[in-house]
């Protein structure tokens, strides 16, 4: 069923998570009210097409994305949207949506401003805010949630029951107005995992747009751990994506952003002191190495999956 004046498009970013995939597919399948289009777009090596093969019914479109990265994965789902479209947005391969959550989402749109450009679902078992003093005397965290801080942190987005407005949304359940997407691409200096470019591209757009998460729509986020593989990428793209992100935006404090960084490495090097784990010492080697690249002047992006 489809009351909606609106036509709305879901494009999927999936790598490697065919168990994950057919969760949310069906969970799309069961929508009250159906998207228009859905777009998957594949990084998998093997690809994973028998998956879309199993939702006959659903109106999935299929792109191939290989090598993967998620911002170019992104931008490339936003290039396949059908003529007619006129709202699209991002869903985590690794979501489930409440039934009535796209009719939920499209009732929100159908009263929203024109100056709205994006609204995000909000995610019953996203984590509440900390309010840890270490975080908040470092700059890393602060007390109205879906802000940006000086020190171009952002506040995180717990779970939410009214909807409330934000400076950033999470990129992976997060609808956007067509022109918006048209005006806005993802930044595909993120390679790989490409932590931060959802903070990137949303507060972009809040500059220009208002931004919502959307409490009556609701899904869940079943979300991997850091593997411990990969705490040394992780550690890595911790430190050096955020100095790219605040050089890019221009409009960080930089005694603010300094003291923010100097605060990550020093947990996790408190973090180490306490459990001596190899996971730990690889996150602060990550950091180290970011350090050094810094310093040498690199500009270029350092890639890593590490979910």
């Amino acid at each position: 069923m489809n009351n909606s004046p609106h036509r709305l498009a879901y494009v999927v970013p999936t790598k490697d998570r065919p168990d994950d995939l057919r969760v949310l597919l069906a969970s799309l399948a069961a929508q009250t009210e159906m998207p228009h289009q859905i777009v998957i777009v594949d990084g998998s090596n093997p690809d994973i097409s028998s998956v879309c093969k199993e939702f006959p019914k659903l109106p999935i479109t299929y792109v191939r994305c290989f090598p993967p990265s998620l911002s170019k994965q992104r931008n490339a789902g936003m290039a396949a949207l059908a003529d007619g479209i006129d709202l699209a947005g991002y869903l985590d391969d690794d979501l489930e949506l409440d039934a009535d959550a796209t009719e939920r989402m499209l009732q929100f749109w159908r009263n929203a401003s024109e100056d709205t450009g994006g609204a995000a679902l909000s995610i019953r078992n996203q984590p509440q805010l900390q309010h840890s003093r270490l975080l908040q005397f470092f700059g890393i965290t602060g007390k109205q949630i879906g802000r940006m801080l000086p020190s171009a942190h952002p506040v995180a987005i717990p779970y939410v029951e009214n909807t409330t407005e934000t400076e950033w949304l999470y990129g992976g359940a997060t609808i956007w107005r067509r022109k918006v997407v048209e005006e806005f691409l993802y930044d595909e200096w993120y390679e790989g995992h490409g932590y931060m470019e959802d903070i990137d591209y949303s507060y972009r757009v809040s500059r220009k747009y208002r931004l919502f998460v959307v409490g009556e729509a609701r899904c869940m986020h079943y979300s991997r751990p850091i593997s411990d593989a990969r705490q040394r990428d992780f550690g890595r793209q911790q430190i050096y994506n955020r100095v790219y992100f605040a050089r890019k935006m221009k409009q960080f404090s930089l005694p603010h952003v300094a003291w923010a960084i100097f605060g990550t490495f020093a947990i996790n090097l408190g973090a180490l002191m306490r459990h001596l784990d190899k996971p730990r010492w690889d996150r602060v080697l990550g950091n180290i190495s970011a350090f050094r690249l810094l310093i040498r002047g690199t500009t270029g992006p350092v890639a890593g999956y590490w979910k």
